[in-house]
């Protein structure tokens, strides 16, 4: 188990690191998105590329930061009976939902994104707009992004495992959201 838990502990550094570039790119769309307003608005100036370049950083900050979402168990759920479960119980409803439905989810997207990411890097797709950005950087944030969901969904499988045979600590409080 323990080769297993380095494993994990090894995906949730990667999907740390991945998070701060989300971190980046969601202040770099924000600062572009301020500009182009300005510009647009203010200097009557106007550019295809700063607007897709919001999109593509908009995209980053969903597929690289969404695994860290998973890692700090801080996903959306369906909670009809989630918050009224107590002790293991909570950890054995995440096992079923990580196994059935975010894996087999993940390893799908995965592998139909990368022939979409692939043809558009080999092809050198490009916008349609007049001015705008090559395409495969934002195909590649696809895989990438439901590769790594995958990956973290793996590493939480190997930690509630973990947890429940007492070899690692984990903290299953469940706070309900407020509605």
């Amino acid at each position: 188990m323990s080769g297993l838990l380095k494993l994990a502990l090894g995906v949730d550094w990667l999907s740390t690191k991945l998070s701060k570039i989300a971190g980046v790119a969601v202040l770099a769309a924000a600062i572009i998105s301020a500009g182009n307003a300005i510009s647009r608005y203010g200097l009557d100036l106007s550019s295809n590329a700063w607007l897709e370049i919001q999109w593509y950083l908009f995209g980053a900050t969903v597929m690289l930061g969404a695994p860290l979402v998973l890692k700090l168990n801080e996903h959306v759920r369906v909670d009809i009976i989630y918050g009224k479960l107590r002790g293991n119980k909570q950890v054995y409803v995440d096992i079923f939902g990580l196994v059935f439905f975010l894996l087999p989810v993940m390893a799908l997207l995965t592998y139909l994104t990368w022939p979409f990411f692939w043809n558009m890097f080999v092809t050198k797709e490009m916008s349609g707009n007049i001015g705008g950005l090559i395409r495969w950087p934002a195909g590649l944030l696809l895989p990438v992004g439901f590769g790594m969901m995958f990956l973290q969904g793996v590493a939480e499988i190997i930690k509630r495992v973990a947890y429940l045979k007492g070899d690692y600590q984990m903290n299953t409080h469940y706070e309900k959201p407020v509605q």
